[in-house]
């Protein structure tokens, strides 16, 4: 069968990560629960993958040659299931059955359920664990295929992602791309209790240091400039001899001001005029998502 492919300018990949931050806060909203601030600052980077890095074919989500993905931070599930939807996975109108009892869509997202889903996550640092073991397991088949594991800042606390870190370096696994969603907010964790005493979990360039440190080629990038992500992720694609891991810079909450570095808004539900906003400033009418 002949297939055509689609190319996506990075306009189109921009307005897509748009309607992304309208589709999520519309779920959160509708499901009364679930996680804002790192889907939204998420969104033109998963915008970029599933509409210019990724091989994949929405229309047949289990094909043997596609590229792998995996959000080790499955809190931010929703950002995932938007974009999936966006791309033809599942009908962008399921969506609002987000954390339902019955959805496929639940809090966090499970492979045995969900279209495009290559691995469950929920417990930060396992699903990077287990990217690590899709990678090893297409090397020993021989399959030629690229694993992107997207982790959270916070994540980055947890020992498992070290130890992990540690043997890819040891194997030399140059068919992983880490991208880590530095967006330098955690939930909780820090002495103080207004915004202005929170502090990043990393400062300076420690985060790009520690993966230096352990043997991953690093790279850098705006997680907001989808020509840069693009330029970016190709570039991490083509690594040899060593996995790759690039830290994205991006704003928790991004898209809407109020959520902007507001670490109130890892997760809680706008109330009727926040999201009246909220649809404002993405361009959208009062009612949500259209």
């Amino acid at each position: 069968m002949t297939r055509t492919m689609t190319t996506y300018s990075p306009g189109d990949m921009a307005e897509f990560a748009r309607q992304a931050r309208v589709h999520i806060l519309d779920a959160v909203k509708h499901a009364n629960g679930g996680h804002v601030g790192g889907p939204l600052s998420a969104a033109d980077m998963l915008a970029a993958l599933y509409f210019g890095i990724l091989n994949v074919r929405p229309d047949e989500p289990d094909w043997p040659g596609r590229d792998r993905f995996v959000l080790s931070k499955g809190h931010s599930s929703i950002a995932l299931y938007t974009m999936l939807a966006l791309r033809g996975y599942f009908p962008v109108e399921e969506l609002l059955t987000f954390d339902s009892i019955n959805s496929r869509l639940q809090g966090h997202p499970d492979m045995t359920l969900t279209p495009g889903i290559d691995m469950s996550s929920g417990s930060l640092g396992l699903g990077f664990a287990a990217a690590l073991g899709i990678a090893l397991g297409a090397r020993v088949t021989g399959r030629d295929f690229t694993t992107f594991v997207m982790l959270g800042d916070g994540e980055c606390n947890e020992g498992i992602v070290w130890e992990g870190a540690h043997v890819a370096a040891r194997y030399g696994l140059d068919s992983i791309v880490a991208i880590v969603d530095h967006n330098k907010l955690q939930q909780f964790g820090w002495a103080g209790d207004s915004p202005d005493d929170r502090i990043s979990p990393y400062t300076g360039s420690q985060l790009a240091d520690r993966w230096r440190a352990f043997g991953w080629e690093v790279m850098e990038m705006d997680g907001h400039d989808i020509p840069e992500i693009l330029r970016t992720l190709e570039a991490a694609k083509q690594v040899e001899g060593a996995p790759a891991v690039v830290v994205a810079h991006t704003v928790k909450g991004k898209g809407v001001s109020f959520m902007e570095g507001n670490y109130t808004w890892h997760s809680r539900v706008p109330n009727d005029e926040e999201f009246a906003l909220a649809m404002h400033e993405l361009g959208e009418s009062e009612g949500g998502a259209t």
